[in-house]
């Protein structure tokens, strides 16, 4: 469980680098860049939702199949 978390939190970290980097290093103007920094948060919270959701899905599995052991 604990390397899932560090997984997700470098992912997490990862995105926000990027996501700066891209700021920093764009010729667009305020109004583009806005959009494109909505879109990649958005894209980052659904990315993040998938990785929670098959992690809980796998791990609710694993409890049940310990249990009924």
């Amino acid at each position: 469980m604990n390397k899932i978390f560090s997984f997700l939190a470098g992912a997490m970290s990862g995105a926000l680098v990027g996501a700066v980097t891209a700021l920093l290093l764009t010729p667009a103007s305020g109004e583009e860049l806005q959009a494109e920094v909505k879109a990649r948060i958005a894209a980052a919270k659904a990315e993040f939702q998938k990785a929670y959701e098959e992690t809980y899905q796998a791990k609710q599995a694993e409890y049940e199949k310990m249990k009924g052991a």
